[in-house]
């Protein structure tokens, strides 16, 4: 039937009751999966239910999104039904300091457990765009509301060629990935990141101590890569990236200076420029 849920059969729609039944269990981080058909954006839908006082673990995904948006404010479109969108909502029990680390933990985890899953080769950029060689398939945005932390994800599932947003862009489906359900892979990140958030708030935040910051620099595409990082201000640095520090701020040698860097769009560059 011409505008039903189920018109494209390739691209199925999810199943509340199913994510629940499969998420929400005594004792997990995940208190309630709610499935829309379309919004403008679930990150600001999840952060007006966090400044209205939504508990944590609230899972809020998106068919299509109309208004989605990715790191610098970048538009994040897609055909319904054709990724992964979705937003979570938290209430990290850390230092606001260690705060900066909930990002990349995500990207770890979503790159972990779409490795295992799809079985391709996903690589993160700084500080947590996940890769298919230098091609992007998935972005993560983090943004404050009040004593909250929302992380919302699109992930690229059965994009054909044709249908990228951009020539820099890719999808499972274009890589030939072993799974391209996305049921099964909203499961497995969701699982992923409880796994690693519970493990990273036990240890106060502490990346080093409970594995993170090794866990990424062994994920991470730009350490050791000439990168460009792109600035506020049209100011640009080029270098080589290092490492990340204890705050997961990226370090970038140019020039005979060590720079650390808390935000920038980086560029991994393949020739000197």
């Amino acid at each position: 039937m011409a505008g039903s849920r189920y018109s494209d059969l390739e691209r199925p729609p999810l199943s509340e009751a199913a994510l629940n039944r499969a998420l929400v269990r005594p004792g997990s981080l995940w208190t309630g999966v709610t499935v829309v058909e379309s919004t403008g954006s679930t990150n600001a839908d999840l952060a007006r239910a966090a400044r209205d006082g939504a508990g944590e673990g609230a899972v809020l995904v998106a068919e299509a999104q109309e208004a989605g948006r990715g790191r610098l404010g970048r538009p994040w479109s897609a055909p319904p039904r054709s990724g992964l969108m979705f937003s979570v909502l938290l209430r990290p029990a850390v230092p606001v300091a260690a705060q900066g680390w909930l990002p990349i933990l995500y990207g770890v985890a979503a790159a972990s457990a779409v490795r295992r899953l799809a079985e391709v080769d996903v690589r993160l950029k700084w500080p947590n765009d996940l890769l298919i060689g230098e091609r992007k398939l998935a972005g993560i945005l983090a943004e404050r509301a009040d004593g909250a932390v929302v992380v919302g994800m699109g992930l690229n599932v059965s994009l054909r060629e044709d249908e990228l947003p951009v020539e820099t862009a890719t999808s499972l489906a274009v890589e030939q990935a072993a799974c391209v359900d996305r049921d099964p892979l909203l499961r497995a990140v969701l699982r992923e990141v409880e796994s690693h958030y519970r493990e990273w708030t036990a240890a106060g935040g502490d990346a080093e101590a409970c594995g993170l910051r090794p866990a990424y620099l062994a994920s991470c595409a730009t350490i050791g890569r000439r990168v460009r990082v792109e600035l506020p201000a049209d100011r640009a640095i080029v270098g080589l990236a290092t490492g990340i520090d204890g705050s997961g701020h990226l370090q970038v040698e140019s020039e005979g200076e060590r720079h650390t860097l808390s935000a920038g769009d980086v560029v991994h560059v393949r020739t000197a420029e």
